[in-house]
């Protein structure tokens, strides 16, 4: 789906016209976030859609050269991608800048702790605030300064979720001692090919069951028609 975005969206932008950026994606996998709280301070794993969002991402923070969006709006990921925009200083700067965390109305103080692989592992950012934390507002605008249409699916403890956008940037989470503290991972929205097994499987196995209980049911009959030959009427 999102290849073939890739290449209708230069289309759309030409018969549109003018002014219309076609450089970003954002209807692929949406970005993720798992958000927590351990006494004073909040917790936030931050996840990519996709590489060709990094890709894009990198450009603009001109970590990456500009030749990895084709003419036509395309992206070029190379490998290498990944870690050159994970390293880099603008990047660390870009998630300060684009997630925020207050509570009461007074801003946290944020760190990038650590940067793993940004598809899977994500970036971890925490934020120390004044007191300890029962509830946060927290603001996710990540990548929607490149295209509206970037959205974010974050979750917090006790099955809390929400989804952030352009147009609804903050939420109120419940972090205090009510919460467990553990938040269930994002979800992801791509099939796996563990899950596409699972489920032929299962499929699988239904129709042999099906086809198994009708011979045995086959069986039975026959057995009965042998045991109990029907008799020859007497004229």
């Amino acid at each position: 789906m999102r290849r073939l975005l890739v290449v209708l969206l230069p289309a759309l932008t030409l018969a549109l016209g003018p002014g219309v950026a076609a450089q970003a994606h954002p209807f692929g996998d949406p970005q993720t976030a798992i958000i927590t709280a351990k006494a004073d301070v909040v917790s936030v794993v931050w996840r990519v859609g996709g590489l060709d969002d990094l890709t894009l991402l990198g450009v603009e923070l001109g970590v990456l050269p500009e030749d990895r969006v084709m003419l036509d709006g395309a992206i070029d990921f190379v490998d290498g991608d990944t870690e050159a925009v994970a390293d880099s200083d603008e990047f660390h700067d870009y998630l300060l800048e684009r997630i925020e965390v207050a509570t009461d109305g007074a801003a946290c103080a944020g760190t990038v702790i650590e940067v793993g692989d940004l598809e899977e592992e994500g970036a971890r950012l925490e934020y120390t605030c004044p007191r300890a934390v029962a509830s946060a507002s927290v603001t996710v605008r990540t990548l929607t300064d490149l295209h509206p249409a970037y959205r974010t699916l974050a979750s917090g403890p006790d099955g809390q979720r929400s989804v952030y956008e352009s147009a609804v940037d903050t939420h109120e989470w419940a972090l205090g001692s009510g919460s467990s503290g553990e938040a269930a991972a994002a979800p992801r929205t791509t099939t796996t090919q563990d899950d596409l097994g699972r489920s032929a499987a299962v499929q699988l196995g239904v129709v042999v069951g099906a086809v198994l209980l009708i011979l045995a049911v086959g069986a039975l009959l026959l057995r009965r028609r042998r045991a109990h030959p029907p008799s020859t009427p007497t004229l």
